[in-house]
């Protein structure tokens, strides 16, 4: 396998995400474009910045991904084990599951203790659900290769769901499972 695909792998997942949200935000009222912060990150990303102080007019918040595992598969997507004792060189196909988390500001207690209104949770809400959406289609639709006729690169979604609110941030996080270009053993010398 080349040492580079897990990581290029993940960079092409948040260039699409990325392109996606702005495509996403020209169509939306009120919906913010890709995050200013979005970065490729190693592990669970940090709830450093969702609201951030953003230069050149990027939206605030946070996109990422990041690379959960490897797995072998012999027949991707119905059959995956771990690839921890698999020392044989049967014709297996590596895939690397990847977490994409966006995370958005949400509304909290304003100076007086006070917990936000209706309407601006239901903003948030909106925003919320047009970004699951909007990852949604990214994946299904400019993921790399990726056509009509399924023709791109062999990959399965897995569950998306809401993480949050926690501090001032809450945001939604996709599984991602992306099988990888095979490999042959490496023939043994004599």
């Amino acid at each position: 396998m080349n040492p580079l695909v897990i990581h290029e792998t993940a960079e092409m997942l948040l260039a699409c995400v990325c392109a996606e949200l702005t495509l996403t935000a020209e169509k939306v009222d009120g919906q913010p474009g890709c995050p200013c912060r979005s970065c490729v990150v190693p592990g669970t990303p940090a709830w450093d910045d969702c609201g951030g102080d953003c230069t050149g007019g990027s939206p605030p918040g946070q996109l990422t991904v990041h690379f959960n595992g490897l797995v072998a598969t012999s027949n991707f997507p119905t059959e995956t084990r771990d690839v921890l004792g698999t020392r044989n060189c049967l014709p297996v196909r590596p895939a690397a599951e990847y977490l994409i988390t966006l995370l958005r500001c949400t509304p909290g207690f304003d100076d007086g203790g006070c917990p936000p209104t209706c309407d601006d949770l239901a903003v948030a809400a909106r925003i919320l659900a047009v970004d699951a959406a909007s990852v949604w289609n990214a994946l299904q639709c400019c993921f790399p290769g990726t056509s009509d006729a399924r023709r791109g690169q062999t990959f399965v979604m897995g569950q998306q769901r809401t993480v949050g609110p926690q501090g001032d941030c809450v945001g939604i996080e996709q599984k991602v499972t992306v099988a990888l270009p095979s490999c042959r053993c490496p023939e043994e010398s004599p």
